[in-house]
């Protein structure tokens, strides 16, 4: 059947909250956007006149297309060359979604989503739905087709897991800029004393290249060893200004809520940084410079107002 111009509009009026559950679900922006409109062509080929609750059906097939690529993205990154990590989210892109509670703006952080790899797809999806956008526990079992106990336990389970693998301290923008700023300073100071200073005894250092860009397989952890990492990332070389092609523009912003660096060649951004800040210092750096998950941070980055660089790099 053909949509009527209300029934677009209704489709429309959901797609944010779509997108940002989709993103929550997959850890990658050109895969919501892609679950997105499926699910936008299972509205214009359903009967919606029968449909009693839009948001309901709408959330309902999206999720479970969501589980199924959940179902086969897992055994194509058991063959990803090096890292994974979910494609970053620069600060105010819609895809975040809800950030009016400190669970909405942490269920989107590069911290949980990375332990959101961990759970089962079902575990994944009731947390999202329950933790990041206040579904009741009898609307996911309508959506996932379980009971509301199942539900309910299921999130529990699915809460520990992520509280045991997060630590994370909540920053505003502007001590997250703050935290950034400290950080570069230490980074090109040329010497690892600053840097072991700022950072956790145990923290880590994840970069996802996907193959096409230089990346440690393996993660670099302890604070000396991420330190020495960072103190070479920022030390100047022609071979680092070719590999990037030029010399990097080097900003402090936030990216899915967490202070990050953002390091932009001639208008394109190669690199977003995202740091886990917690009491104790800075806990991890995870590294997107994989070209294919910054497509949509640069055309973010392109159609927004980000001031000067703190520096040029190399």
């Amino acid at each position: 059947m053909a949509l009527t111009l209300n029934d677009v509009d209704r489709f429309e009026a959901a797609r944010p909250r779509l997108g940002a559950i989709a993103y929550r679900l997959l850890g990658s922006a050109s895969e919501a956007e892609d679950a997105v409109q499926e699910t936008f062509l299972r509205w214009q080929a359903a009967d919606v006149d029968r449909v009693e609750v839009p948001e309901a059906w709408l959330t309902k097939v999206l999720t479970n297309l969501c589980l199924n690529q959940l179902t086969s993205a897992r055994a194509r990154r058991e063959t990803y060359v090096g890292q994974w990590l979910p494609e970053p989210l620069l600060e105010g892109d819609p895809m975040l979604g809800p950030a009016d509670t400190a669970e909405q703006r942490e269920s989107v952080s590069f911290a949980v989503l990375a332990v959101l790899e961990r759970l089962s797809p079902g575990e994944r999806a009731v947390y999202v739905l329950r933790e990041a956008f206040g579904y009741a526990h009898r609307e996911i079992a309508e959506i996932l087709d379980l009971t509301e106990a199942a539900s309910q336990q299921i999130f529990h389970r699915a809460r520990k897991h992520v509280a045991a693998g997060k630590a994370r301290t909540e920053v505003d923008e502007a001590a997250a800029r703050r935290i950034v700023e400290e950080f570069l300073a230490a980074a090109t100071s040329g010497r690892t004393e600053p840097l072991v200073a700022l950072l956790t005894q145990d923290a880590v250092s994840i970069g996802d290249g996907g193959g096409k860009v230089p990346a440690r397989a393996k993660a670099f952890e302890g604070a000396v060893a991420v330190a020495k990492f960072m103190r070479g990332l920022f030390k100047p070389s022609a071979a680092k200004r070719s590999l990037v092609g030029g010399s990097m523009e080097v900003y402090a912003t936030t990216a899915n809520g967490d202070p990050a660096v953002v390091a932009v060649v001639a208008g394109r951004v190669v690199g977003i940084m995202c740091l886990e800040v917690t009491a104790d210092g800075i806990a991890g750096f995870r590294n997107q410079v994989n070209p294919d998950k910054l497509d949509r941070a640069t055309e973010r980055w392109a159609a927004t107002d980000h001031g000067e660089p703190l520096f040029l790099a190399f």
